[in-house]
């Protein structure tokens, strides 16, 4: 006899593979509704034997050297986060044919030709829909629908949901049944939301910023103090090397104009160009402006042009100021202002320093957690601290992991490359629902209800 208990735990029936599972955020989602994870592989030795302590289940090692029928169990749902470097602005954007891991989509292809699952979820990078004019995504959809699925794909970001940090990452869904029932999560505006929801006050673990970073932000303050109070902050990136810079770079780059020529003009912080020989010489040169091209880009252009304009403008007092930025790193030297309007105190905002420069936005959402290095954790700046890993699981939906990797250098390059665990179980509810609502169908005719 069919009892009401096995109608309730008729939702815990489909089972899921957790492909490149990393810290399992797609195993939290999943278990969430009720799912049995019965497959997991990730290629980190370290978070392979964390997965274990978190979920009960060791995870097997490189996706190219496992057997899809002798090792991976029929599933109802195929999960996978797979690696973004090939697709990311951030990387060399060589697409699929990436040499490291270009080729891991089509081991998931591999695995649904032959399991047939009813449905998939796949993450990646917000660039992966625009990745090579499109066609990376026209491919991998063309791919998908010749294993007859119907796909749909959407950038999603947790703070659409209430979750205060901006991640964009697109999520590619498929059914074999059609998706007609699904729906995109509806996103909501939360003029409420606050990173502060997801701090602690002042963590006993936090580690408290470096000298040379609290010298750096306080020599950005002396920046901030100084500019004109009826004027407003550039909205482009403030690049200080070019305070003082000439060498050209709207028709001709430094590379196509050649070393002869180039010693004639001013590099970095106006450092005459001088140097027996090339690579010398380019290293007194913006790292931006040291490519090997015939012409600059329009973004790269501009951006250089209006940072020569602002130093113009305001050359009397930065000249007094532009000294005592010189010591730092290259991002240390780079300023981004993403507050408009509000006051102007670093010590109120969430900073990050990132290769693109110091990163200054509002306490209401955190930037993107990316596989970070220890200086591109985002700064609680009015507690003079880094987010601590707890905070940044939190940012990742992630408050239920038990155990993250031992190293807080670890535990922020996990985050960092993680699902968000509540945007993949808002996106699974839907997706999943008409397979659960046929289900309950089934299990009335049989209980007569």
């Amino acid at each position: 006899m069919i009892n009401d208990n096995f109608k309730n735990n008729s939702k815990q029936r489909m089972t899921f593979v957790d492909l490149f599972a990393g810290l399992g955020g797609f195993h939290l989602a999943l278990n969430k509704l009720g799912h049995e994870c019965v497959f997991a592989c990730e290629l980190d030795e370290r978070l392979r034997k964390l997965y274990e302590k978190n979920f009960g289940i060791k995870p097997m090692g490189d996706i190219r050297e496992i057997s899809i029928t002798v090792d991976i169990p029929p599933h109802d749902i195929l999960c996978a986060g797979f690696p973004c470097q090939p697709f990311s602005k951030a990387g060399e954007q060589n697409g699929f044919d990436d040499p490291e891991s270009g080729d891991l989509f089509f081991h998931i292809l591999k695995i649904l030709k032959v399991h047939k699952p009813s449905f998939f979820i796949l993450e990646n990078v917000a660039n992966f829909e625009r990745h090579n004019n499109g066609k990376t995504w026209r491919e991998a959809k063309e791919h998908l629908e010749k294993l007859e699925y119907t796909v749909e794909i959407k950038k999603l970001s947790p703070h659409y949901f209430g979750i205060p940090q901006i991640r964009e990452r697109v999520i590619i869904v498929g059914s074999r049944s059609g998706l007609n029932h699904f729906q995109w999560p509806e996103q909501m505006v939360d003029n409420s939301i606050s990173i502060k929801n997801i701090l602690d006050v002042y963590p006993s673990d936090a580690r408290v910023l470096s000298d040379q970073v609290i010298d750096c932000l306080n020599i950005w303050q002396d920046f901030l103090d100084h500019f004109p109070k009826d004027l407003k902050l550039p909205s482009f990136p403030i690049w200080s090397m070019e305070f003082g810079a000439t060498y050209p770079f709207e028709n001709v780059t430094p590379y196509a104009l050649g070393i002869k020529e180039l010693k004639k003009y001013h590099g970095s912080h106006g450092v005459p160009l001088v140097g027996e020989d090339e690579k010398t010489l380019f290293s007194l040169l913006p790292s931006y402006a040291r490519t090997k091209e015939e012409k600059f880009p329009k973004w790269k252009i501009q951006f250089i042009r209006q940072n020569r304009e602002l130093y113009q403008e305001h050359k009397k007092w930065i000249d007094h100021w532009l000294p005592k930025i010189l010591p730092f790193p290259a991002s240390f030297q780079k300023f981004e202002w993403n507050c408009k309007g509000e006051r102007r105190q670093l010590s109120e905002f969430i900073l990050q320093i990132r290769a693109s420069g110091v990163r200054v936005k509002r306490p209401t959402t955190s930037p993107s957690l990316v596989a970070m290095t220890s200086t591109q954790v985002p700064i609680i700046a009015w507690e003079n601290r880094y987010m601590t890993p707890r905070e940044c699981a939190r940012l990742q939906s992630m408050e239920e992991l038990v155990h993250l990797p031992d190293s807080n250098t670890a535990a922020y390059k996990a985050l960092g490359n993680a699902v968000n665990v509540r945007v993949v179980e808002l996106v699974a509810q839907s997706l999943l629902s008409l397979k659960q609502e046929t289900m309950e169908k089934k299990i009335d005719l049989l209980t007569g209800v």
